[in-house]
């Protein structure tokens, strides 16, 4: 009896409840994996390649049993005249963008345009055969290509629904990654086969705090286990650290004994959504093409994909070193995170881990401060641990430490300042100084940067450059509304109404983060 006839056998005699929750495990357990599954033929098709987007083909529904499409592969492909677009369309179902039907109003007001793109971006829980991992309740993607949930969009996107009343749709979606967190040991890129491998940036915390606000501080011990869980996936390995033996995939052991994180994905291959760019920056690196992998993967974990930040050389992606660095960013997320599990534990009355967790976060902001500070710079930046020093390449990355109140208030006057000189345009604030064609470069800003930048800065009371970079950044989002009638993924902050460009695949609209970022600082601004 196969896996899953025998969690069906059990499932009848089960509550409905139950009865979903082992369908969802079962179905989990069957998962389609394109890249593996269908061997040379999922090769060919990426390498050709067959559609313009290389996420196209692993979003694609097999009509029939993959074994059955290789075999017919395996017959057909040396024949005169084979075409393998016509022999991939013929056994695959194309994604369509679920929302190419919906038409703007650019004459409405901007926060009535977003409230209407509510429902056109929520998915409702389904089963199907393909890469996308099932899910309990409905969510929120972010649009256009984005087909899926990924985890620090959704962040960001629920800044915008909580102003929306949208409660419930928030706890669905906290509920979701709460499942991926049981079923699959961390939270992946996003509900994708293909992503298992790695994270995002660690907001599962934050997420909590805005479900918290809405239902109460019962919500934090509720979701306790949850986010322990999470914590001890980014963690896993620390035990096993020695001075000899100095970093376990995501956690490293640091000169002075102290512990802190990296990006890391365990599988060193080309990503499967974006196959033939991959094999191509490896053939042209001149390094190990699983080393040159893993750091492509790795900095695909960060969020930033791509940026001159992961660069040794500061320009070319050729030189990625993704797994070298420990980023600013990511330590002060965990450190947020060691603080919630602090706060959990003193909930339920557990003195001796409120102690531990409030003492690991102690930890973890003085290695920080030791290892991303440059006093030289007065700025933050991320750590090279092949160079054991700063990489002196300024980021917005060096905002969070502000956002979670970690810098001093000396550390925090001096990024302001930096922001201020070299970092804001006319649009908001530049992700970085350099203009390398990556989209995590100038001249693109980006909703959550945005966010984190002026969050960080009101909580250290920088009140004029915070308002400053929420006026520019909701007149840029506004503006290229009223042009073109969408809300995009970035833009380009250097330029009036004008949206962002660069990477790998082009700008797309929705767009579920920069509609959260820009309905809630639009509330702010009524209340001021």
């Amino acid at each position: 009896m196969s896996y899953k006839s025998s969690a069906l056998a059990r499932a009848v005699r089960m509550p409905l409840v139950l009865l979903f929750l082992v369908l969802l495990q079962s179905w989990a357990q069957a998962q389609f994996k394109p890249h593996e599954e269908l061997g040379a033929l999922f090769k060919d098709v990426q390498l050709a390649p067959v559609f313009p987007d290389s996420k196209t083909f692993p979003d694609c529904r097999p009509r029939i049993a993959p074994e059955q499409i290789l075999r017919a592969y395996a017959q057909e492909k040396d024949k005169p005249g084979f075409s393998l677009q016509e022999f991939v369309l013929r056994h695959f179902e194309v994604p369509v963008e679920p929302a190419n039907e919906f038409k703007s109003d650019p004459s409405k007001p901007v926060a009535e345009h977003v409230q209407t793109l509510w429902p056109v971006l929520t998915r409702q829980p389904k089963a199907e055969q393909t890469s996308l991992i099932p899910l309990p309740n409905a969510y929120v993607v972010p649009g256009g290509r984005f087909r899926e949930i990924y985890y620090w969009d959704s962040y960001f996107t629920m800044l915008g629904l909580q102003e929306s009343h949208q409660v419930g749709i928030i706890q669905e979606m906290v509920d979701n990654f709460t499942h991926l967190i049981n079923t699959l040991g961390h939270i992946p890129n996003g509900n994708r086969s293909y992503y298992v491998s790695r994270s995002q940036p660690p907001f599962y915390a934050l997420m909590l705090r805005i479900l918290a606000q809405e239902k109460g501080q019962q919500v934090l011990a509720q979701y306790a286990p949850a986010l322990q869980n999470e914590y001890e996936f980014w963690m896993q390995g620390q035990d096993t650290l020695s001075p000899t033996h100095t970093a376990h995939r995501r956690v490293v052991r640091m000169p002075n004994g102290s512990f802190l994180n990296r990006y890391w994905d365990d599988d060193p291959t080309p990503r499967p959504e974006a196959y033939k760019e991959d094999v191509e920056v490896a053939h042209n690196s001149g390094r190990p093409a699983q080393e040159v992998y893993r750091d492509l993967r790795a900095a695909a974990e960060s969020g930033w994909d791509f940026s001159s930040r992961w660069f040794a050389d500061g320009k070319s992606l050729h030189t990625i070193r993704t797994t070298q660095l420990i980023p600013v960013d990511l330590n002060a997320l965990l450190y947020h995170t060691e603080l919630t599990l602090a706060d959990m534990a003193e909930l339920r009355g557990d003195k001796a881990q409120e102690r531990l967790y409030r003492k690991r976060a102690i930890e973890r902001k003085k290695a920080l401060i030791t290892y991303c500070w440059n006093p030289k710079d007065q700025f933050f930046y991320d750590y090279d641990l092949k160079s054991q020093r700063t990489t002196d390449i300024p980021t917005l990355a060096a905002v969070t430490p502000l956002f979670f109140c970690m810098a001093s208030k000396a550390q925090a006057k001096a990024v302001a300042q930096r922001l201020e000189r070299d970092f804001l345009r006319q649009g908001g604030l530049v992700t970085t100084l350099t203009h390398s064609g990556q989209q995590w470069d100038a001249p693109n800003g980006w909703a959550p940067l945005q966010w984190m930048s002026i969050q960080g800065l009101r909580a250290y009371h920088q009140n004029a450059l915070a308002n400053t970079v929420a006026q520019r950044w909701v007149q840029q989002n506004t503006h290229v509304y009223q042009l073109s009638g969408k809300l995009t993924e970035k833009y380009n902050v250097e330029e009036a109404g004008t949206e962002g460009g660069g990477g790998e695949y082009p700008n797309q609209d929705g767009f579920g983060w920069t509609n959260g970022v820009l309905l809630k600082l639009l509330k702010q601004q009524q209340g001021q």
